[in-house]
């Protein structure tokens, strides 16, 4: 079986045994072009023998995705081929042969360059009624109106990668000297999440303080889905598994701020295991069990 992750600007493929293990992966740019992205990446991993294709996407409803399902339509088996949500995939991905294998309610939690979060209940996914449940880039975390709020939610614009970039220059411009300045040469447009984040690591004040605020929202949403969906596994995945040295024990602190006790108590939260695999992971088990 194979799946595919749909982004903004590259494209993810996966070729899974019967076990879910990942026997080949690739990931390609789109350079303007998704669809040719997806072609290539589906034919490296090899789909001669796949008797099924799953499609993930943080934005399905995006025109790029869209067209690129429309182009591979014959080989996903028509062209109302459903495409998921990568919160949803990744989500089932985890249950499958992640972090939460064998659990049957979890909520899934990652933010990278989007916010993206999926629900398994009793086993099976809540996608609500046009499968685009637990779309949290669009939880209300702060009352102020803004226009990259309404553009891409709150949640999104505050905690995905860019939104994290964009709080740090914010302290630069008004007037906090981070050490990231001398790494990018004074080029602000040239700082990425990594160097915030390793710099944090390295002690940089500015950073250390976006890292915390960034946290305060992360654990703010991760919250709101939890009371939610109330589950018995909370995994957080994105750059909360990948640095989740500076950030899951202050994501944690703040969950434990703003549950109720005994459901806080009874939560066990775990880092994602599958990493940046896990929606078109999810996305080939989901096919798969469309078809038996």
């Amino acid at each position: 079986m194979i799946g595919l992750e749909l982004e903004d600007a590259r494209a993810t493929a996966v070729r899974l045994t019967d076990e879910g293990t990942v026997a080949a992966r690739a990931t390609l740019d789109a350079s303007g072009d998704l669809a040719s992205a997806a072609a290539r990446a589906i034919d490296e991993v090899g789909s001669t023998n796949s008797r099924v294709i799953g499609v993930a996407a943080a934005s399905p409803d995006n025109a790029s995705v869209a067209a690129a399902v429309a182009a591979l339509a014959p080989r996903l088996g028509g062209a109302q081929h459903r495409v998921v949500m990568s919160g949803t995939a990744a989500a089932v991905a985890e249950t499958w042969t992640g972090a939460a294998r064998g659990i049957k309610d979890i909520a899934y939690f990652a933010v990278a360059e989007h916010t993206s979060a999926g629900i398994v209940r009793d086993g099976a996914p809540l996608t609500g009624r046009r499968g685009r449940a637990a779309s949290v880039a669009w939880l209300a975390l702060n009352p102020v109106e803004r226009e990259d709020y309404r553009r891409t939610g709150c949640l999104e614009a505050e905690v995905a990668a860019a939104g994290i970039v964009r709080r740090l220059i914010w302290r630069i411009k008004a007037g906090d000297r981070s050490r990231i300045q001398e790494r990018v040469s004074d080029d602000l447009a040239a700082i990425t999440i990594d160097h915030i984040l390793d710099a944090a690591r390295s002690g940089d004040g500015v950073s250390i303080s976006v890292v915390r605020d960034t946290a305060k929202y992360l654990g703010m949403a991760a919250a709101n889905l939890v009371v939610i969906a109330d589950p018995e596994m909370l995994v957080l995945g994105g750059i909360m598994a990948s640095a989740a040295d500076l950030l899951l024990e202050p994501v944690r602190t703040e969950l434990a701020r703003r549950l109720p006790k005994p459901m806080m108590d009874a939560l066990v939260i775990a880092p994602a295991t599958l990493g940046s695999d896990a929606a078109a992971i999810g996305a080939a088990r989901l096919a798969a069990s469309a078809v038996r």
